[in-house]
């Protein structure tokens, strides 16, 4: 029998308290899941697997110029290098990196099978490839390197990879995450890119900004899947604190078709084109098929799914002598067509899981993204601070050529040649190293060209560098203009909703305090109450949409005319006079032909865009109300329009320019547009008191003029220096400075070779050429285009000027419509006050002048 080992004797046992081992183990095990695997770090907003792919396919030279290679390949690479697990696990991530359903950004591009919303699993790693996705090379691996994060070995200590990667995006929140950990757990919900650049620079330019703006800026979730969101309280909730629930049901609508063998019969049918985020297509509708066998839910005649490439479509055909609006709310509360998302923002902060609210989630990326910044121009100044000092070198051997030559050919070997070097030339010894390892053809002139023109490279890329290390305020800048690039490169349209749902016999969708936001807009969400309270009361009276058999189109030679008091004119055919003539009183400030478009849309003056149905319009050519093709929000509040337009075909080569009464001009790109609703879509937000008053269609490279009360003109160029594309609930810029008494009288997108028209308000009128007006730069005080001869006298409004062979409207205060040729109007330079127009009568004045050339095309 063995003899029986005695440790006691030999120390080699150390007694200890079963709970405190018990204790000490379990928190090293519970530590080493949640720091690495679990859990997100704040910095990259990636867990640790993650971030491995996304380092090996760099290493692997996968960027998105390059061909797809098998997944196989990358996910041997993670596991032979970085991630010591199980390959499953490995490519189960890359898989979910890869579908669109499932991240709201996608890092990674795939070729192949990789799974779908109905849980289909994807195909085998040896048959799908994979490469980095542009926003995965540009914003998060550009920047790589030890100069920028900091490097660790791996398990084995054979090679480093980076602890964080230098992301220039928030992809926490862009992207999301889940993940349980050892008595924690994390579930961070997708954004949109566009709003969350919005919010950063706005904590940037302001850090104590209310939670309430911010809220604005960010106004909640944008799920992958779309949806909508039926609740503020929980986003309130949520970003407040780091934790709530978050209602989220799929988009539906009740349609009428046809239906039986013979198609004779109508019925209503339920169109299903979104579901929640994570819910299961194929089980979902499985799901309602059980209930309906089940008899919980009656009414249902047949679904089937439709879906195909262009997205998703779920037909739920319901019996004739059904209500299909109750059976979509029994959809909502017995199915996850309507389900609760739990919101927990955990992330690691220095290898520590903290519960963070949103705008702790955007403090903490601010701060890695200046860490990573300096770092990154600490390098690069270190860098061109030592090519200078060898460049100065060369360039001092060069100047000396005869003493260097000299040096070299009775120097005995290179030690005394690298001494000779630095005491007769005054040289570091770095410097004289340079110089010996010269070649000859750097005795050229060509070369000395070179070194001059490289030293005066660097000498303004140090001067650079050290002003963004040394002014925070420049550094903010290039922070801020890093962001708004990226926004425009990824930016895109919000997909989830978010709505208000009121109890029964109130369903409606509302604005609320959140102004809308993308093609799917926000507003306020009110749930019915909890409880035992009777059946009719707890039910959801939802505001569904539901499709209307489209009207017969408008002829293209419609045109459609806007008056200044806001009347609406459908004429069949163009009028027959080219003239713009006043209707009465009335003067006409919007005319142009249908020519076949169908958004016609009208602006607030509080910045609010709402489409207005032509179709509903009596082609009578006799006016009607504009008003009242609006919402009933916008009838009940009389609110005045200020602006008209067409949707453009072509939404990606025009924007929108937008000027307030107080100066605030920004551009809107036009696919902010999207898809236009009855709620409306906020262009611009305004200040109290202030309000929009001009509105035009641009391209890139166009200019623009704004008049002010005193006679300056400014004149932008509509470029990304000047006018940078904003979001949609951006205030926009301060376009001229103004002085005391002054305000912005009038604005103007520019065409070339065109006048400008002034117009005073005791009645003084010219034409100026554009190149009387300087161009100038955004805040600046522009050029004085025009002199008062009166005293009192102000600038009533500036417009394009049209041909020789049109008119211009002019109204006064008696409200008079004067129609004024504009061969009549003499053609001045920036000096002189102008010609007197048709006499006023007593104490009349000019209010504005109405010119609407650029609208007839």
């Amino acid at each position: 029998m063995a003899k029986q080992l005695n440790l006691l004797e030999t120390g080699q046992i150390i007694p200890t308290a079963l709970h405190t081992e018990m204790e000490r183990s379990y928190l090293e095990y519970a530590m080493s899941v949640i720091v690495g695997r679990a859990l997100p770090d704040v910095r990259d907003g990636l867990k640790p697997v993650h971030r491995r792919i996304l380092y090996a396919m760099h290493e692997l030279g996968l960027t998105p110029d390059r061909p797809y290679r098998k997944c196989a390949r990358v996910v041997g690479d993670v596991l032979g290098k970085y991630h010591p697990h199980g390959d499953q696990a490995v490519y189960d991530a890359l898989v979910r990196m890869v579908q669109e359903f499932s991240s709201r950004y996608p890092l990674l591009s795939g070729h192949g099978n990789f799974g779908s919303v109905d849980n289909d699993p994807p195909a085998a790693m040896r048959y799908t490839e994979t490469r980095l996705a542009a926003i995965a090379q540009d914003a998060m691996l550009t920047e790589i390197g030890e100069a920028t994060v900091d490097y660790a070995s791996n398990f084995d200590n054979s090679q480093q990879e980076p602890v964080v990667l230098p992301a220039q995006l928030p992809l926490l929140l862009l992207n999301g995450c889940a993940g349980i950990a050892v008595g924690m757990a994390t579930n961070i919900p997708p954004h949109n890119l566009g709003e969350i650049v919005d919010g950063l620079i706005a904590l940037i330019d302001k850090p104590d900004l209310a939670d309430e703006k911010l809220w604005e800026l960010i106004p909640g979730p944008d799920f992958p899947t779309g949806g909508e969101i039926v609740a503020v309280e929980g986003l309130r909730e949520t970003y407040a604190t780091g934790r709530g629930i978050i209602p989220v049901r799929g988009v539906a609508r009740i349609e009428r078709m046809n239906a039986g063998k013979k198609r004779r019969k109508e019925i209503d049918a339920i169109i299903v084109t979104e579901l929640p985020y994570q819910v299961n297509k194929a089980g979902w509708i499985e799901k309602v098929a059980e209930l309906v066998n089940q008899t919980k839910i009656e009414g249902i005649a047949d679904i089937r799914d439709e879906s195909d490439r262009e997205g998703m479509r779920v037909v739920i055909e319901t019996k004739r002598d059904a209500n299909a609006k109750t059976i979509l709310e029994q959809l909502y509360r017995q199915t996850a067509l309507q389900t609760n998302f739990g919101a927990i923002m955990l992330a690691l902060v220095n290898n520590k899981p903290c519960q963070l609210t949103l705008r702790e989630l955007l403090q903490e990326f601010l701060q890695f993204r200046e860490q990573t910044l300096t770092r990154r121009y600490s390098y690069e100044l270190e860098q061109a601070q030592r090519r200078i000092h060898l460049v100065q070198g060369l360039l001092s051997a060069l100047s000396q050529l005869d003493a260097t030559i000299e040096i070299l050919r009775n120097a005995a070997d290179g030690t005394t040649a690298k001494m000779a070097l630095q005491e007769r030339l005054d040289l570091s010894e770095t410097q004289a190293d340079s110089i010996l390892a010269m070649p000859l053809r750097r005795l050229t002139g060509l070369e000395r060209q070179k070194l001059k023109a490289e030293y005066e490279e660097l000498q303004g890329a140090i001067a650079r560098l050290q002003l963004l290390l040394g002014d925070r305020g420049e550094f903010l800048k290039v922070l801020k203009k890093d962001l708004r690039a990226l926004k425009r490169k990824f930016g895109d349209e919000r997909r989830t909703r978010i709505v208000r749902v009121r109890g029964t016999g109130e369903g409606e969708t509302r604005r609320g305090g959140d102004e809308e936001r993308g093609r799917r807009g926000e507003g306020e969400t009110q749930l019915p109450a909890k409880g035992k309270r009777k059946k009719e009361e707890d039910s959801l009276a939802l505001e569904l949409e539901i499709e209307v058999a489209p009207r017969s189109r408008l002829p293209e030679a419609a045109v459609v005319e806007v008056s200044r008091k806001g009347g609406i004119y459908l004429h069949a055919a163009p009028p027959v006079s080219d003239k713009m003539p006043s209707k009465g009183e009335d003067a006409i400030v919007f005319r142009e032909a249908i020519a076949g478009r169908e958004t016609f849309v009208a602006v607030t003056e509080n910045g609010k865009a709402y489409p207005v149905a032509l179709n509903e319009v009596p082609i009578t050519g006799k006016a009607v109300p504009l008003i009242k093709y609006l919402p009933a929000s916008v009838q009940s509040k009389r609110e005045a329009t200020s602006a008209y337009f067409f949707v453009p075909e072509d939404l990606n080569a025009v924007s929108l320019v937008l000027l307030s009464q107080q100066g605030k001009i920004k551009r809107l790109a036009a696919t902010e547009l999207g898809e236009l609703s009855n709620r409306g879509a906020m262009l611009m937000k305004l200040k109290e008191g202030d309000r929009a008053i001009y509105l035009g269609l641009a391209r890139e490279g166009d200019e623009v003029a704004i008049a002010t009360s005193g006679g300056r003109i400014l004149r932008l160029a509509i470029d990304e220096m000047q006018l940078p594309l904003m979001g949609r609930s951006a205030q926009g810029n301060q376009a001229t400075r103004l002085r005391v008494g002054e305000e912005v009288v009038g604005c103007a997108v520019l065409r070339p070779e065109q006048n400008l028209f002034l117009v005073t308000r005791m009645g003084f009128a010219k034409r100026i050429p554009l190149s009387a007006i300087r161009l100038a730069q955004r805040s600046d005080i522009g050029t004085q285009a025009l002199q008062f001869s009166e005293k009192g006298d102000r600038l009533a409004s500036l417009v394009l000027c049209p041909s020789d062979r049109e008119q211009i409207t002019i109204v006064t205060t008696s409200q008079r419509a004067i129609a004024l040729p504009v061969k009549s109007i003499g053609l001045w330079g920036k000096d002189g006050c102008g010609d007197r127009v048709p006499k006023l009568k007593a104490d009349e004045q000019i209010l504005e002048a109405i010119a609407v050339w650029d609208n007839r095309k």
